[in-house]
């Protein structure tokens, strides 16, 4: 199961929602939707915050990759709100209220090399597209049109995963942050696997 925004759910059932669904249909959908729009708005803010703090011989090319990267995802949670407010129910977009409803920490990585900051967005993106992944699975059923927005956001998120990956993969296809389990490990890794390529 998908998760889904503990403030949502507690927010019941909307007057009226879309033809085809019941209310509480999509209380439910919005739920997921809440959460997503948490991730995306999380997103948007941690790309925004590597590109103010990334430094080093890539900054140029890092600094600017992430500015369209920076652009969509805050356009893919403006969509994710504006669904759940087609589905009748208020989206939550409050830096309040997103902490509070949120089940990750924030990111943990200050002014760093780029190939540090994207190791630990290796794990972020990771992260917000299984938890996108399970969305789609959550919603498909109920409302194939929120199913479709996500699958489309899903695409764009692993592109610009890719990006990321891309300057952490060998030319043999592995990953600098194979295994990582926390941001400040795949930095740590990504660092280790930039010197072991230079050496």
């Amino acid at each position: 199961m998908a998760k889904e925004s503990k403030k949502m759910k507690a927010e019941g059932v909307p007057l009226y929602t879309v033809p085809g669904l019941t209310p509480e249909q999509a209380a439910e959908i919005a739920a997921v939707l809440q959460d997503r729009l948490n991730a995306l708005t999380d997103l948007h803010l941690t790309l925004k915050h590597v590109h103010w703090n990334v430094v080093g011989p890539h900054f140029v090319a890092v600094h600017e990759m992430l500015d369209p990267q920076v652009d969509a995802v805050r356009e893919m949670a403006d969509t994710t709100a504006e669904r759940i407010a087609t589905l009748g129910l208020s989206p939550y977009g409050t830096p309040g209220a997103l902490v509070a409803d949120r089940s990750w920490d924030d990111y943990s990585i200050g002014r760093a090399g780029a190939i540090e900051h994207l190791g630990a967005l290796d794990l972020v993106y990771s992260g917000v597209i299984q938890d996108h992944r399970r969305a789609v699975e959550a919603t498909g059923e109920l409302d194939p049109i929120t199913e479709d927005m996500l699958i489309a956001q899903s695409a764009q998120l692993e592109q610009y995963h890719w990006f990321v990956r891309a300057h952490l993969e060998t030319s043999g296809g592995q990953l600098s942050t194979a295994g990582a389990s926390s941001e400040v490990q795949a930095r740590s890794q990504a660092r280790a696997g930039a010197k072991r390529k230079t050496a």
